[in-house]
């Protein structure tokens, strides 16, 4: 989306201690100088049916183009198009597309919106409505246009040929945010994946630029193997996307093994484990930092969080889990991206307990919770245990936030920015992250002071007393660390 290449602002690196979570809602890390707790990051008519309409304070107001991001470029100047039936609420549909956008590294320059039972099978919206919106993209000025929606090829190209500038769907815009945000080796690989599967079907070219044959008759004296009728430049293209696709396909592959062999680690020593998911710029990562004191970039942006951080931490009693933070959903997020980051995605369907983060004060928290159930669904995790955590509460309005209490059985309401509410979730963790299954009683001499500290440190202590021949303790633990205290058990 942007002219020249971003400038981006560093990630803040992780302490590497163990995380001590405190029931006031801090928390302690051995061997840091860090003090991470203070991180939270930040009915229609026929006639308006079918006319276009322009919604107010759509504009982006910038007094510095830094104002975007962290950007310091000049911004593509764009006109958002959207095209809903009555049902839909299309004022917040469009201010979520003015939010990618200004993401992505846009100047919005004006919104339009055209009621209509569905799009325009030929160029999403009619002809003359199309011919409205090229009067607004001349009287703007503006570079581009995105539309609220996932495009045909044959809808683009026809939008286009009328406005006469750059036309993007709401999909493409979503995978240009992803480009600009991976980091990781594999977050790079997924994203052009997605991007790859999204080009195909919709290469295309000017006048006869992909229609030129390789290749030539008889005597063209390209030599051996250059004669005959070749292929077109299209063609040619669209293998080598193929032949790409299917090499990052393998890449991904191998490096899911690599995950999913950490995964299998973490549950043959039985680390519990809780996802943190949600809808983009809910305040995920923010309740991560909050909590563990991760360090995890927050940026007041969609999709800022594109790789998996995976922080291990521990009740207030003690007891051992890991923190998974997510790639946050988005209505209608596009299945080249479901597809391309299912590796990322199943930490969520492998949780043993799913923190669903809502941004409390957003118009429509309950459309963003179906939204990500939605993505629940497509990748497996419908099942997994879920505590919905309503965020921003304190910007919130308590009406809303009272019917989401209602509406929701396991519910609590928190503030990354002010911490309230953080002591009820450490609460909520306590009682649900899953125990250790094997209750023994053992006394262990002092000698054996190694499996003292083990057991504090991977079961849960529930007496301790110290006689003369030992410690005497009673406590829960996993099966193999069961097994070892065999002989040393009391009745």
């Amino acid at each position: 989306m942007l002219t020249e290449q971003s400038s981006r602002r560093p990630r803040p690196q992780a302490a590497d201690a163990t995380i001590h979570l405190d029931p006031a809602g801090g928390f302690e890390a051995e061997g840091s100088d860090h003090d991470w707790h203070d991180l939270e990051g930040e009915g229609f008519d026929l006639e308006e049916r079918n006319a276009l309409r322009r919604v107010s304070g759509i504009r982006t107001d910038l007094e510095d183009v830094t104002e975007v991001e962290y950007r310091q470029l000049r911004l593509e100047r764009v006109v958002l198009m959207g095209v809903y039936d009555r049902s839909d609420d299309a004022d917040t549909s469009l201010f979520e597309l003015k939010a990618l956008a200004e993401t992505a590294g846009c100047e919005v320059l004006e919104g339009l919106i055209q009621r209509k039972d569905k799009p325009d099978p030929k160029s999403y919206v009619g002809s003359g409505k199309a011919q409205e919106l090229r009067d607004a993209v001349l009287a703007s000025g503006a570079d581009t246009v995105i539309c609220d929606g996932e495009l045909s090829p044959g809808q683009l190209r026809a939008l286009e040929d009328i406005v006469k500038v750059k036309v993007i769907d709401r999909t493409w815009l979503i995978l240009d945010i992803f480009a600009q945000h991976a980091t990781s080796r594999e977050g790079k690989a997924q994203v052009e994946l997605a991007q790859l599967t999204y080009m195909l079907p919709r290469l295309r070219g000017w006048g006869e630029s992909l229609s030129r044959q390789g290749g030539g008759a008889g005597g063209s004296g390209g030599g051996v193997g250059t004669r005959g009728p070749g292929e077109t430049k299209i063609e040619t293209d669209r293998r080598r996307i193929r032949n790409r696709k299917a090499k990052l396909a393998d890449e991904i592959k191998l490096m899911k093994t690599a995950r999913d062999v950490k995964r299998q680690e973490r549950k043959r020593h039985q680390i519990p484990s809780v996802a943190i998911a949600g809808y983009t710029n809910a305040g995920k990562s923010s309740i991560l930092n909050r909590l563990t004191g991760a360090g995890v970039l927050v940026e007041d942006a969609l999709f800022a969080t594109l790789d998996p951080t995976v922080r291990k931490a521990q009740t207030p009693s003690g007891r051992e889990f890991t923190f998974t933070d997510t790639v946050g959903f988005v209505r209608r997020l596009p299945h080249q991206l479901v597809e391309a980051f299912r590796s990322t995605l199943e930490e969520v369907a492998d949780a043993d307990l799913v923190l669903h983060v809502v941004d409390g004060s957003h118009p429509d928290p309950e459309g963003q919770l179906s939204a990500v159930r939605g993505v629940f669904a497509d990748i497996g995790a419908g099942d997994v245990r879920e505590i919905v955590v309503v965020n921003k509460a304190d910007a919130a309005d308590p009406l809303v936030l009272s019917r989401i209490q209602r509406h929701e059985k396991h519910c609590v309401l928190v503030s990354a920015k002010t911490g309230a509410g953080l002591p009820e979730l450490l609460q909520i963790l306590e009682e649900e992250v899953p125990h250790a299954e094997t209750l023994v009683t053992v006394v262990l001499p002092y000698v054996n002071g190694a499996l003292v500290s083990r057991i504090h440190s991977e079961g849960e202590v529930l007496t301790e007393e110290h006689l003369a021949e030992g410690t005497r303790l009673e406590a829960r633990v996993k099966p193999g660390l069961a097994a070892e205290l065999d002989p040393y058990l009391v009745a």
